[in-house]
């Protein structure tokens, strides 16, 4: 069933209607740098990029100014790769206001990220609290930021460094029977969940392979035509939609929070991670990295999130479904994790997708 209002529409109205609740600085979790304010902030980014209006970024700036001091000094958590994600703001404000401070904070980040902790075969730590563990989260939360650093400001091993992190995580949780990916790594497997032998989470958690699809596709954004990883990044992502695109629903057009197990009773369409198929689909189509079939598996699902999403008579838009976070459990731990309205990755996972069907 096909959405009576148009993709621009249903994100200018969530943009308005997080507008409305929050101003930029109160964005949960209120005072702090993190990927919750990032993700959302990336998806009024892109609607910025598609309409050119300007309270979009006015507004991404009252969240970054109100963290990053005159000085390029802003507090945020050394510990977890999580703090990084929110770095791609930086960019932008500093390409149209020449501030050296958003320059500044993005050197801070690069070189947190550069000094970060790694397992013995090279993988960054998720965080300092789980040793040795990759997550797929990870990648979505310091790749793009990394490469476009790279980028901007001519640091070409960021790109190597990058596309090192996306090989070895695929290759080690990758399942050679359905194409999915385990949600963690852990190296060490010390972890409670760690299989003995492989140290592989027991489960594909919807939202983590989401990341993964927004990484690959954010990735290539800035990873040089002639980088040597190139075309191994595009199989990776071309074997990822063809992974994902098997556990479609048919339905509804969406994904279960434990993706391969929709079959059960107790699972649920999660909203989230339905909208960063959506987009990883939708954008690696425009791209040309896979083919034009997939734009269709990228329509049923966009008409999913979307008949899932409400607006009322105002316009305000609510976003349902939302799983709230999770560490690395189980199949029981996962289809247990409180689902949340308007959660900041749920509304920007939904500005992605809207951003990508706008065309």
């Amino acid at each position: 069933m096909t959405s009576k209002y148009t993709p621009l529409c249903w994100a200018e109205k969530a943009c308005a209607t997080m507008m409305n609740d929050y101003a930029p600085a109160a964005l949960p979790p209120e005072g702090r740098w993190h990927y919750h304010q990032g993700v959302f902030l990336s998806g009024m980014k892109m609607i910025w990029e598609k309409t050119g209006n300007s309270k979009y970024l006015d507004y991404i700036q009252g969240y970054v100014d109100s963290l990053v001091q005159a000085d390029g000094s802003f507090e945020y958590r050394d510990t977890e790769l999580d703090s990084i994600q929110a770095g791609v703001l930086l960019f932008d404000l500093y390409k149209n206001s020449g501030e050296q401070k958003y320059k500044i904070a993005a050197d801070t980040l690069i070189n947190f990220l550069t000094h970060w902790k790694k397992n013995p075969v090279g993988g960054f730590w998720h965080k300092e609290i789980y040793p040795n563990q990759m997550w797929l989260d990870g990648l979505y939360m310091a790749g793009p930021f990394a490469v476009q650093y790279g980028k901007e400001f001519n640091r070409p091993e960021l790109f190597d460094l990058v596309v090192g992190q996306a090989e070895l995580m695929i290759q080690q949780t990758k399942d050679p029977r359905t194409g999915l990916l385990y949600h963690a790594w852990d190296q060490s497997r010390e972890a409670v969940w760690a299989d003995p032998e492989t140290g592989l989470s027991p489960e594909f958690w919807g939202r983590s392979l989401g990341w993964i699809g927004a990484a690959l596709v954010d990735i290539l954004d800035y990873l040089p035509a002639n980088h040597s990883r190139r075309n191994r990044l595009v199989e990776l992502l071309t074997e990822f939609v063809a992974a994902i695109a098997k556990f479609q629903d048919q339905e509804t057009g969406m994904w279960y929070q434990v993706v391969d197990k929709g079959s059960r009773p107790d699972n649920w369409l999660e909203h989230s991670c339905s909208c960063l198929y959506v987009y990883a689909i939708a954008k690696a189509v425009r791209k040309g990295y896979i083919g034009e079939g997939y734009r269709a598996v990228a329509e049923k699902g966009f008409a999913g999130i979307t008949a899932m999403a409400e607006m009322d008579e105002s316009g305000r838009v609510t976003i349902p479904e939302i799983c709230i976070g999770t560490g690395v459990g189980d199949y029981d731990h996962y289809v247990a994790r409180p689902r949340s309205q308007n959660d900041l990755h749920g509304v920007g996972a939904f500005l992605f997708a809207c951003a990508e069907m706008i065309g």
